[in-house]
C-alpha cells in the first residue's frame, strides 16, 4: 500500500484538504482517510490542521476504523482543547469507543449486547458524561444523554445476566449480592425489578423468610402490577 504522503506530495495543503472535503461530501471515505492522512503528514502544522483532524475522525468513523477514530479525537482533544469544536471530539469518541467494542461482526449481526462484558462501552459512558459535564448546552449533548440512558441499561442488563446466572447454579448468595449491586448502581434501570425477584427466590431458597418478604413488600410497593410479582406469586 502506497503512504499517502506519497500520492500527495506535490499537492499543497489548501489542495488536499480541499480534495478530502469533496470525498467526504461524496462518502468516499476511504480516499478522504488518505487524503487526511497526507495532510497531517506532509503539512501538520497548516492553517487546515485543526478542521482536517476533525474531518479524519469522522471518516475514520464512516470507514468503519473505530479505533483511530477514538485516537484521533483524543488527539484533537489533547491539541485543541480551547476550540470550540472540541465538543464535537469528546463526542465522536463517545461513538467510537462504543463501536469499537461492538465489532464488526456485532454491528452488522446485532444480537443482545447486554449478554457481553460492556467492555469498551464503559469508557464511552465516560466520554459522554464528561461531554456533559464540559458543554452541557452542546448541540450533542442531547445525543449523549440518550446514548448514557441507553448504556446504563446496557451495564445493568449484563448485571442481570450474572445474576440469573447465579440463581440457576444455586449461587443464591452471590445471585442476591449481584441483584443488590444493580439496585444500588443502576435505580431507575428496568433491570431493578427482575433483580428483586431473583433476591426473593434466592432469599426463600436460603430459608431466610423475613428477609424475602421485605423484598417482596417493595415489589409491591414500586411494581405492584409488573410481571415478576405475579410471577412469585405463582412459584409460592
Amino acid at each position: 500500500m502506497t503512504d499517502p504522503a506519497v500520492l500527495y506530495k506535490n499537492q499543497s495543503a489548501e489542495q488536499i484538504f480541499r480534495g478530502g472535503e469533496i470525498n467526504v461530501a461524496k462518502k468516499r471515505y476511504a480516499d478522504a482517510v488518505k487524503q487526511f492522512e497526507a495532510l497531517d503528514a506532509l503539512y501538520p502544522f497548516s492553517q487546515y490542521d485543526e478542521q482536517a483532524q476533525l474531518n479524519l475522525m469522522y471518516a475514520y468513523y464512516q470507514n468503519d476504523d473505530v479505533a483511530s477514530a477514538a485516537a484521533t479525537a483524543m488527539r484533537f482533544i489533547r491539541l485543541y482543547p480551547r476550540s470550540d469544536r472540541v465538543d464535537y471530539a469528546y463526542y465522536m469518541k463517545g461513538l467510537a469507543d462504543f463501536e469499537q467494542d461492538r465489532g464488526w461482526v456485532q454491528r452488522y449481526f446485532p444480537g443482545d449486547l447486554s449478554q457481553r462484558d460492556p467492555g469498551t462501552t464503559r469508557q464511552a459512558f465516560d466520554d459522554f458524561d464528561q461531554l456533559i459535564k464540559l458543554f452541557p448546552n452542546s448541540p450533542y449533548a442531547p445525543d449523549a444523554r440518550q446514548r448514557m440512558i441507553y448504556l446504563r441499561n446496557l451495564f445493568a442488563g449484563y448485571e442481570l445476566h450474572i445474576a440469573t446466572y447465579y440463581l440457576r447454579r444455586g449461587a443464591y448468595v452471590a445471585a442476591v449480592n449481584r441483584s443488590l449491586y444493580i439496585i444500588q448502581h443502576y435505580d431507575g434501570t428496568p433491570q431493578v425489578q427482575e433483580a428483586l425477584g431473583i433476591m426473593v427466590t434466592s432469599y426463600r431458597a436460603l430459608g431466610l423468610t423475613a428477609a424475602a418478604s421485605q423484598t417482596v413488600q417493595i415489589l409491591q410497593l414500586n411494581y405492584p402490577h409488573g410481571p415478576v410479582l405475579k410471577n412469585l406469586a405463582k412459584l409460592k
